[in-house]
């Protein structure tokens, strides 16, 4: 039975993605037996799971309830909003609506994961339009990209302001101004509740200006001699036009690398951006410019592994190289969970001589994100009734709720990924939970995190594999010596211990009897036991071990 029936009245928020974490933002709103969707965006697996590049939100619960939503609105074209959408889109089958620039960044992800009928609607004005039962109106906010917006969701029930990813910018450079007569006005019409970005609850003051990131920037490359590389977020469209201006400031000829940094600027182009940024350079002829007419703009800020800067910094990349004296500029920050690979990646390239400038060394980076500064001038417009708090980690929406308070925000509620929350006249109560999880893309597999493929490499990774072959004849004897393969265990190229486990594993299959031995699951049972309580008492590990059989009728003669 489909959870939100026709003639449920009720308006129900549930987020399964980015309550409780930073990414991932996916989130649900429920009336009058429809759903509407809000962000579909995925995040960095980390070093917990090995050989996976990105994690998504599981959206089994909407997959259930597929043939009652009604549509995907996105905020705005950051991967975090939007890189769950190829992968998952055959599991949703919804029109989604854009804007021009994420719009163009959707379908081009789209087209490559081959996905050519996907409804897309384009929405290239504030008009309003409608969802199922939800009305919906951009609201045009900054953030460090372009095209940032806030959803205004009208409902029978009330109006609703999810606010995306949000800052104040009296000079963005590229989109408008903070419209704070917009949301005046919004808040005059009457806000229920906004549900809104935790992201920077924590910083006191307000995020700061493009516009001075693209003065200090200026400054500060006009006095290097040497190649200068500047690393930012791909997405953020008005720091790749800062680059361009800074190019040409200082006379360097501009180079883009990376996949993603290539992608936005084509869909900036392609949407009315970057008019005036000069003309690139290919990779090929970059490395024949003296090293002070060089820039280069690359992805990599938070030290992927497979990005053009980590490429760079190993000396692996085909065609730009760095030599010492040479600088690299991160014109971004670090997020959370990155500080041990960007460590290392700062390393790699001082170990080289390359001279290295983060956001604690000069200004060179602003958030796209809102300090409580700027919250308090948000709330003071809209003046909503109540405030959820989403995109962040668990203290960030804490501190968020704890801060809405402070401002008479009366009613407040700290959402889990899972939670449904009913949105009431009078209040916010969480009504129910649905299931939630995560999906890891492995390859080009959408798997469960849970998976065993994905379980097996983790147990490998920290413990280390034993592989035992063994060959039985008519009679249930052992043909010939077990072959023993060990791998990712200390001392698994010492000979006596190769031997060690060659006798426990003898050991084991004499022990059980030649009845036993004619049951090849009791003898891959008693191996693996006996080569696993030796391991665990004489080297403290627990490694996975793997019995392959093979009897005498099964061989070839």
């Amino acid at each position: 039975m489909a959870y939100m029936q026709r003639d449920d009245n009720r308006l129900i928020f549930l987020p399964l993605g980015g309550s409780g974490e930073i990414g991932m933002n996916l989130n649900l709103y429920g009336h009058k037996g429809k759903w509407l969707m809000v962000d579909c965006g995925m995040a960095f697996a980390g070093e917990a799971l090995p050989g996976v590049d990105l994690i998504f939100p599981d959206p089994d619960f909407i997959e259930d309830e597929r043939d009652a939503l009604a549509g995907l609105v996105v905020t705005h074209g950051h991967e975090d909003h939007i890189g769950a959408i190829p992968h998952l889109w055959e599991r949703l089958q919804c029109p989604i609506y854009a804007t021009p620039f994420t719009a163009e960044l959707i379908q081009d992800k789209l087209n490559e994961a081959g996905l050519d009928d996907v409804p897309m609607v384009i929405v290239d004005h504030y008009d309003a339009f409608n969802v199922g039962p939800f009305n919906i109106r951009y609201l045009a906010l900054a953030h460090s990209t372009a095209e940032g917006h806030g959803i205004v969701i009208k409902t029978a029930k009330g109006t609703i302001f999810h606010t995306g990813d949000w800052k104040l910018d009296d000079n963005p450079l590229i989109g408008p101004v903070c419209p704070s007569t917009a949301l005046e006005a919004l808040g005059e019409d009457g806000v229920l509740a906004l549900v809104g970005d935790s992201t920077n609850v924590f910083n006191e003051s307000e995020s700061g200006s493009e516009a001075d990131v693209r003065a200090s920037l200026k400054e500060l490359v006009a006095d290097i001699e040497g190649r200068v590389v500047i690393t930012t977020f791909a997405s953020n469209v008005a720091r790749l036009e800062t680059i361009g201006e800074v190019a040409k400031a200082s006379g360097r000829e501009i180079v883009l690398l990376g996949r993603s940094m290539h992608r936005i600027y084509k869909a900036a182009k392609a949407t009315g951006y970057l008019k005036k940024f000069p003309t690139l350079v290919s990779e090929e002829d970059a490395e024949y410019l003296p090293k002070d007419k060089l820039l280069i703009a690359c992805t990599g800020c938070q030290g992927e592994s497979r990005a053009a800067l980590s490429r760079i910094a190993r000396g692996d990349h085909r065609n730009i190289s760095l030599v010492p004296g040479d600088t690299v500029i991160f014109s971004s920050k670090m997020i959370p969970g990155n500080e041990l690979v960007l460590g290392s990646l700062y390393n790699t390239l001082s170990v080289r001589d390359i001279n290295i400038v983060t956001e604690k060394d000069a200004f060179v980076h602003v958030s796209g994100h809102p300090g409580r500064a700027e919250l308090r001038k948000m709330y003071d417009w809209v003046k909503p009734k109540m405030l959820i708090p989403v995109h962040g980690e668990a203290r960030h929406l804490k501190r968020h709720a704890e801060f809405g308070r402070t401002l008479g925000i009366e009613h407040t509620i700290v959402p889990s990924n899972g939670d449904i929350i009913e949105i009431k006249e009078n209040g916010l109560k969480l009504i129910d939970h649905a299931p939630y999880g995560r999906l890891a893309l492995d390859g080009k597999s959408v798997l469960s995190v849970d998976d065993p493929a994905i379980v097996d490499r983790k147990r490998l990774m920290v413990n280390g594999l034993v592989i035992v072959s063994l060959v039985f004849t008519d009679d249930n004897a052992l043909a010939a010596e077990p072959l023993i393969v060990i791998k990712g265990i200390s001392g698994c190229d010492d000979d006596a211990f190769y031997d060690v486990i060659l006798d426990t594993a003898e050991t084991a299959i004499e022990n059980i009897g030649a009845r036993a031995r004619e049951s090849d699951g009791m003898v891959e049972e008693a191996v693996r036991i006996a080569i696993r309580r030796y391991t665990r008492r004489e080297i403290g590990k627990n490694p996975g071990v793997e019995v392959m059989i093979t009897r005498s009728d099964e061989l070839e003669l």
